[in-house]
């Protein structure tokens, strides 16, 4: 019992510690912001100003607990150990997206401190691999249950800004890997996830209607043509949701999310229009379930499809799906064929 309201006052001291900081923070910003004017244009200075707030209160946590850890060093740390083998500054560059010089600077630092082992690299000359050291090696049982507390704290914080956040932040990064900001010239190119209203109610009919007769040669089953009419009435009224893809200002795709249970959702009636694939439609569709899956709690994701939409099943894997075993609350279509589930509620650490 003890032990158990030690733990719950450990969390609560990291989680106060934050909230309170970012409360007066909150007070400031709201009286006058320069930069909250500019919009999209002081994004970078926002993303600044919150990962250097990150860092401040994160060192200081480390040092309340009087470990010797700074917490920019946080991504080449944990890089090197759950490595197997020595890794080079190029190496450690690539897992955590850091530029050089930066992965050099926090080695050098770490390599003060006698957390890292710096060696030359037999195979290259020219390089030299790094390795944590016995005193690296033996901070990480302590630093693994500081990071736990550290992770409560941070999702408090970080889930006032939406539920969905860890996976909006890697659109985000994903972006701007594929897309440069000096390659985008305006946003004409921009795809919208609209929710539904009643005007949309016959984009939806048209994109499934038409998509379903030609997959199914026109043998639709009961569920279809009742949810092909009535979206609205088949999804809404039992607590889902039905999105559409808005790309220059015409539709081109829809997803209904249909409420299973309290805690589970599936996603049904996926549809891209032809002229619309490859844009990466698809994948924004899915993406919104997701969010909003997670703005409601709950704890799964399902889908049913059949064998032939291989395509479709490449695009579930790689956005978290396995196949399962339907549950109980699912009304399996006699023509699915196939099985898929996406866990929301997952503990990484």
């Amino acid at each position: 019992m003890q032990v158990l309201l030690n733990k719950h006052l450990h969390i609560q001291k990291y989680f106060h510690i934050f909230a309170s900081k970012y409360k007066s923070t909150f007070i400031k910003l709201k009286k006058m912001d320069e930069f909250i004017k500019l919009g999209y244009l002081a994004g970078a200075t926002r993303f600044r100003r919150i990962s250097d707030k990150l860092y401040i209160d994160g060192n200081k946590l480390y040092s309340d607990e009087n470990v010797q850890f700074k917490a920019s060093w946080f991504s080449v740390y944990y890089a090197l150990s759950v490595s197997e083998k020595p890794l080079t500054v190029l190496d450690l560059a690539n897992i955590i997206g850091f530029s050089h010089i930066t992965v050099k600077n926090i080695i050098r630092e770490m390599e003060n401190e006698n957390l890292v082992q710096i060696e030359q690299n037999i195979k290259d000359k020219r390089s030299k691999i790094i390795h944590l050291s016995e005193k690296g090696i033996s901070e990480l049982p302590k630093l693994r249950e500081l990071w736990k507390k550290f992770s409560i704290a941070l999702q408090s914080i970080l889930e006032e800004g939406h539920p969905d956040i860890l996976n909006i932040l890697a659109r985000i990064d994903n972006k701007m890997d594929s897309c440069h900001i000096y390659d985008i010239k305006e946003n004409n190119s921009l795809i919208n996830i609209l929710d539904y209203r009643p005007s949309l109610k016959n984009s939806f009919t048209t994109l499934v209607g038409n998509w379903l007769s030609d997959m199914l040669n026109g043998k639709l089953e009961q569920e279809d043509l009742f949810t092909i009419n009535n979206p609205g009435e088949a999804y809404l009224l039992n607590g889902g949701f039905v999105f559409f893809a808005e790309y220059h200002n015409n539709i081109v795709g829809c997803v209904a999310l249909k409420r299973l249970d309290e805690n589970q959702f599936e996603f049904a009636k996926l549809i891209v229009a032809e002229e619309a694939r490859r844009l990466g439609v698809a994948t924004k569709l899915i993406e919104r379930c997701i969010a909003r899956c997670k703005e409601n709690k709950v704890s799964k994701l399902w889908l049913q499809t059949t064998n032939k939409l291989v395509g479709a099943h490449k695009l579930y894997y790689k956005m978290g799906f396995v196949d399962e075993k339907a549950p109980l609350s699912m009304n399996v279509l006699n023509r699915t064929e196939k099985i898929m589930m996406l866990q929301l509620s997952i503990d990484n650490l």
